[in-house]
């Protein structure tokens, strides 16, 4: 990453870092003013407006920017959090179906410290299309994952729920 790079991106943490500091349009039209430093076309981008829309109670405009960023390329941890954020915006915007897809894939297809989130937006999601057992076994597996003791037993009831569910 280049000097220029790590210095825009600092500011982008340092803006939302003070989100609640922001009325949402002043946050948006902020975030709009970094973004346009990028190329025109940037993936990066088009996710940060995208967050910046979501998280100021616009899903509907938030979806199209985060599709925009995913069909370009946006790699890295940037795509897992638009794959994630694309999904709970579309979930909200009551399209449950594609945003299990799209979390479900997700979950096969990396591991890292997001696989929780991953998990709980998917559950939500499957709450949403009526499947509360299923949804209650990939909460309690990640929840698993984060427990002191308890783990092995709780990933085998998790995956007991899962099996009956079917």
């Amino acid at each position: 990453m280049s000097n220029t790079e790590a210095l825009w991106e600092a500011r982008v943490a340092e803006l939302w870092s003070a989100f609640d500091d922001y009325a949402p349009e002043a946050f948006v039209a902020r975030l709009d003013l970094l973004a346009s430093e990028l190329a025109p076309g940037s993936a990066i981008a088009l996710f940060e407006r995208g967050a910046a829309q979501d998280s100021t109670g616009h899903p509907d405009l938030a979806v199209p920017l985060y599709q925009a960023a995913l069909d370009i390329g946006l790699t890295g941890l940037r795509r897992r959090r638009a794959v994630i954020q694309m999904a709970s915006s579309l979930r909200n915007l009551g399209n449950p179906l594609r945003a299990a897809e799209l979390l479900t894939v997700e979950l096969e297809t990396a591991n890292d410290d997001l696989d929780g989130a991953v998990r709980a937006f998917l559950a939500l999601a499957l709450v949403d299309l009526g499947r509360e057992r299923e949804a209650v076994a990939i909460s309690l597996e990640a929840l698993s994952r984060y427990l002191p003791r308890y783990n092995r037993s709780l990933a085998r009831y998790a995956r007991h729920l899962t099996e009956a569910s079917r």
